[in-house]
């Protein structure tokens, strides 16, 4: 999971769509996201959940019948965060929490080795010297990251999925201002070993949007959220605030929400459903039977 893939809202700023021509050969066999059906105990079909990313290059056909069909029979759609679509709102909650007067350039809160890598991004992506002028760390990791985008992050799946079950109910796990809080109550340290995550994971070819972005095409969700392939995942602390804990947090609301509401059609980032700490585990071990049929 590296900083183009790991959370709604940070995604809907970094990872865009690859072009306007038709989709790029790594997506030529049959799609295959990720899909799983989530049962009770009596074999009761309680909702799916389905891994989402959030840009696509354009012309990429990823939907199935399986797809399909789970959307019908669902009753509501869950999402990390629900007004994708509202711009101003999601800047408006980056600006209200990612700016403090009077911080000392970003480059003098940086060890050696983080400073050089930050200069060499920057001169790479031709960013102005004050693009980070009184920017929490935080922020600033994000808003570099935005700077290594190709495109429009219009094609999202999870921007598809709301327009698509757009007369159901939404309901968010998160919100942007909660998941951006998430970032913002990091100590500076962490915030300064995600920047860090983050540059690494810009120098990283293997991080490029087309390779993620054809990884999920094909469902490969362990591919996604390997630790070795993601400094942000490789970083214990990191990974505990920015994606085990989210989702201990995420399956006990599920689980109330499996009790108390029809049942839904789940759609999270698709690295949050891999490994032991993915979600399909973390419900597994509150007594459902949660398994792949995509």
């Amino acid at each position: 999971m590296t900083a183009r893939r790991a959370f709604a809202v940070l995604a809907s700023l970094v990872l865009a769509a690859c072009g306007r021509s038709d989709p790029p050969p790594e997506f030529a066999g049959p799609p295959s996201p990720a899909l799983f059906e989530v049962s009770a105990a009596d074999g009761t079909v309680e909702g799916w959940l389905f891994g989402t990313i959030h840009a696509l290059p354009d012309g990429v056909d990823w939907k199935t019948d399986r797809f399909t069909n789970a959307v019908k029979q669902a009753d509501l759609l869950v999402v990390e965060v629900r007004d994708l679509e509202n711009a101003a709102a999601l800047r408006e909650a980056f600006d209200a929490r990612a700016y403090t007067e009077g911080l000392p350039p970003l480059a003098d809160r940086m060890p050696a080795g983080i400073r050089r890598a930050l200069r060499d991004q920057m001169a790479a992506h031709s960013v102005p010297a004050n693009a980070f002028s009184n920017m929490e760390t935080w922020a600033a990791a994000l808003t570099l990251a935005q700077y290594a985008k190709r495109g429009d992050p219009a094609n999202g799946v999870d921007r598809a999925l709301l327009r698509e079950m757009a007369s159901a109910p939404v309901v968010e796990l998160e919100g942007a201002a909660a998941q951006l809080a998430i970032f913002d109550t990091l100590p500076e340290a962490e915030q300064r070993d995600l920047l860090g995550a983050i540059l690494a994971d810009m120098a990283d070819q293997r991080a490029e949007p087309v390779d993620l972005a054809a990884n999920w095409y094909a469902g490969r969700i362990a591919y996604l959220a390997d630790p070795a392939t993601s400094a942000i995942l490789a970083d214990p602390e990191l990974r505990a605030a920015l994606y085990t804990g989210r989702n201990r947090a995420w399956a006990q609301r599920l689980e109330a929400l499996f009790a108390d509401a029809p049942r839904p059609f789940i759609a999270v980032g698709a690295a949050h459903l891999a490994g032991d700490d993915g979600l399909p585990a973390l419900l597994t071990q509150r007594g459902y039977t949660v398994r792949r049929i995509q």
